[in-house]
């Protein structure tokens, strides 16, 4: 307890020596500014107490040498300009203000591009574990990313192959149905009710046959559908981007990460080196945890819906394995999804896969995905929820993705950095 108190002792008389020798400075610098000769008083010497002696080092008088007008062929220098005058220091801070709006608005139009550049960073903590791992088992790492990333395109391609063909005819085959669920939908007993008491049917018959014959309606129908098409191909071409970046980055990531640790200054390099480190492991396990609880899920559905005869087997699993990456609230999502579609078939079928749906969340929440998350990220439950919740609604399904691997960093660097500071101060 007494050396604490010492080491309390001598970091506050440290602060004082800096702020005693901030203060010399700011007076040397008001002086030079306003061309004080060494025997003028100056400013008031706020180190001073009421009887004129100073409590601090003394401030050392410019000589005359340093205040003389320095000589030159096409003039002699000026009066420096005073930084301490009001508008000076306006100027500057409205220059600051306009540069931060600039900034913000230009973050605002590559909004886009800096989205691609997260993707790309993730897959690259995500694919690195793997590239590691080749690379302790004698590889280069030239030869470790082109097996990672040639892997990671074939199981793309496979997934394509197997998934593509079913998913389209079986879409095609729901577009076609859709009349069949309407007209289902209009002949159940609780919507007559509803439209003998409140003339649903009829106002949504006329509704439709106004907008039908709207003119600004089917153009933006058709807008919409050109729109359709072309967002289609935006996302064709930002994938094709992601990949390229991600082989870059995969590539260059030893090389990125000691240039970034170049720019910390060298006292602090032991510690941060270790704690990033940290983050960008737990980083990459959790986004192959994850992918790997949703492919589970999917399978599993998928497995589930044949066996019950429930329609759009292979379309349902695919959705119910991309809303599986959503944490907390995907895989129920999907789950509702699924009954949904099912009760429209077979309520007896849709009431079964409700019952398999329920034992499969608690097989996963208390067995699946503790295995496997082992090794990843460790947030409390409340903190969970509340970053998927900030992160879907800043960047939709990508951030609510990324939310819980950034609360995990930050924990880290409380639980690392801020608690050990304050416990010794």
């Amino acid at each position: 307890m007494h050396e604490t108190a010492q080491e309390v002792s001598a970091i506050r008389d440290m602060r004082l020596d800096r702020y005693r020798e901030f203060q010399r400075r700011q007076r040397e610098s008001l002086r030079a500014s306003q061309q004080l000769s060494p025997g003028d008083s100056g400013p008031a010497d706020p180190a001073a107490d009421p009887g004129g002696r100073p409590t601090a080092e003394p401030s050392v008088p410019l000589s005359q040498a340093a205040l003389a007008p320095t000589a030159s062929p096409f003039g002699v220098l000026g009066k420096p300009i005073n930084r301490y005058s009001p508008l000076y220091m306006g100027f500057v801070g409205t220059l600051g203000a306009l540069l931060a709006i600039g900034l913000w608005r230009a973050a605002s139009r590559l909004s886009t591009t800096l989205t691609i550049l997260l993707v790309a960073a993730f897959l690259t903590l995500a694919l690195n574990p793997l590239v590691e791992w080749l690379n302790t088992r004698g590889l280069r790492r030239s030869r470790s990313v082109a097996l990672v990333f040639a892997g990671a395109l074939v199981v793309f391609a496979l997934l394509g192959v197997l998934v593509f063909p079913p998913v389209v005819s079986e879409g095609s085959q729901l577009l076609a149905n859709a009349p069949i669920y309407v007209d289902s939908l209009l002949d159940s007993r609780w919507l007559r009710r509803l439209d003998e008491n409140y003339d649903v049917i009829e106002r949504l018959r006329t509704e439709i046959n106004t907008r039908l014959t709207d003119a600004d309606f089917i153009g933006r129908v058709f807008g919409g559908v050109l729109g359709a098409g072309r967002a289609l191909a935006n996302g064709v071409f930002q994938l094709f981007t992601i990949l390229i970046l991600t082989l870059y980055f995969l590539a260059s990531l030893p090389a990125a990460k000691q240039a970034a640790y170049a720019i910390i200054p060298a006292s602090r390099r032991p510690r941060v080196e270790p704690l990033a480190e940290e983050i960008m492991r737990r980083t990459g396990a959790y986004a192959i945890g994850q992918v790997t609880v949703a492919a589970i899920n999917a399978l599993c559905s998928y497995v589930m819906m044949r066996v019950l005869g429930i329609p759009y087997a292979a379309v349902l699993a695919v959705v119910v394995g991309f809303l599986g990456l959503i944490p907390m609230v995907g895989a129920t999502i999907g789950a509702v999804l699924v009954c949904s579609v099912a009760f429209f078939d077979a309520p007896r079928a849709a009431v079964i896969a409700g019952i398999y749906y329920l034992i499969y969340q608690q097989l996963e929440n208390y067995v699946i995905a503790p295995k496997i998350m082992a090794r990843t990220v460790a947030v409390p439950g409340a903190v969970t929820v509340v970053a998927a919740l900030a992160g879907g609604t800043l960047l939709g399904v990508l951030g609510a993705l990324l939310a819980i691997p950034v609360a995990a960093g930050l924990l880290l660097l409380y639980e690392e950095v801020l608690v050990p500071r304050q416990r010794r101060v």
